[in-house]
């Protein structure tokens, strides 16, 4: 099972001091968090942590700071009576520490730029993979979640340095149109389509592709296949190495109507990659990836290494064929140099003869 118990520990030694109990113990919630986000403002320093931590009962310490607002609310979902379709309601108790003698109750409601969108998805990689694998797309779910919207079904891709897309190759609509793709919105840059893995400094790349569902909308169940490139890998004893190429995000992206506004929504995760390629009124449904039996949100690939136990055999062969060629052209140029010193007296004593003549 995943646990960000090691990510904890290193963690608390990099911000709490070793006296700061406060940190310590809301460091210490991240052990058994469900999810994690991390943000960093560059023009304010601030470094946020967003844990969402399983739903039972836990003890809270939470103590002001002078100069700061520090404000403490228990929330829970609330369904109100005027709530409009896609809004969550909030209801609770708030206070502010150092300013409120008791917590005062709260109710307000939140219009949800994420939603949920009815289907699921899962992947799988054709065999046989080879260098050049394609992973498909099995999709599940009816469209389009909002009928007097435009909505467009997406796949965001982060994949890790070793595996990455070709966007001269998905720049062909008559090839894309045949995977049942649309077009590709965005590849981050720059991707060496040439460099093995063991050289590149970057983390990976990242890439938004617009699916092609069926023209029927009565169809639910369709596919779409996406082409990948593997670079080549540091040698390995056995001769393979097993790499995981990660699920991606596939949503459904919809116009909202003129006029809507989104506030800050303290529930949703924002700049997860793709919403910055949108404009401000989009929303996105989401499809939920169901990976099948004991399988995470990856597939498995055998890539084809060089076998380190036998490595030895190709450098001190790579090193003999060097050593015979640069003999060989050794022993052309002698061959040549000698039969143009044997030419020189022949030419040399056929000029006297003519002159005797």
């Amino acid at each position: 099972m995943y646990s960000l118990a090691h990510f904890s520990d290193h963690v608390k030694k990099v911000l709490c001091l070793p006296n700061d109990e406060a940190c310590l113990t809301e460091l210490a919630r991240l052990d058994d968090a469900n999810s994690l986000d991390i943000s960093y403002d560059t023009i304010s320093h601030a470094l946020k942590f967003t844990v969402a931590s399983p739903y039972k009962e836990q003890e809270l310490h939470i103590s002001s700071t002078a100069g700061h607002r520090t404000e403490v609310g228990i929330l829970a979902e609330d369904n109100l009576p005027t709530l409009e379709p896609f809004e969550i309601g909030i209801s609770g108790l708030l206070a502010v520490l150092g300013q409120d003698t008791a917590p005062a109750p709260t109710l307000f409601s939140i219009l949800s730029r994420h939603r949920q969108a009815s289907g699921t998805f899962t992947t799988e990689l054709l065999s046989p993979t080879g260098l050049h694998p394609t992973l498909k797309l099995h999709i599940n779910s009816e469209r389009p979640p909002l009928e007097d919207s435009y909505c467009s079904p997406h796949a965001y891709f982060t994949l890790p340095r070793y595996i990455f897309p070709d966007k001269y190759q998905l720049s062909d609509e008559l090839f894309l149109a045949s995977k049942n793709l649309t077009a590709l919105r965005y590849v981050s840059q720059p991707i060496d389509l040439e460099a093995p893995e063991y050289v590149m400094n970057v983390w990976g790349s990242a890439m938004l592709l617009e699916l092609s569902p069926p023209a029927d909308d009565a169809i639910r169940q369709w596919t779409a296949e996406v082409p990948l490139h593997l670079r080549y890998l540091s040698p390995a004893e056995g001769g393979y190495q097993n790499r995981s190429v990660p699920y991606p995000a596939v949503f459904w992206a919809c116009h909202a109507e003129e006029g809507t506004k989104f506030p800050t929504n303290p529930f949703e995760r924002v700049n997860l990659g793709y919403d910055g390629l949108f404009g401000p009124r989009t929303v996105f449904f989401h499809v939920q990836p169901r990976p099948s039996g004991t399988q995470h949100m990856q597939n498995t690939i055998t890539v084809p290494v060089l076998d380190s136990s036998k490595a030895t055999w190709v450098n001190n062969g790579t090193a003999a064929v060097i050593l015979l060629g640069f003999v060989w052209i050794l022993w052309k140029l002698f061959g040549s140099a000698a039969q143009q010193a044997n030419k020189q007296p022949l030419a040399s004593k056929a000029t006297e003869d003519r002159k005797r003549k």
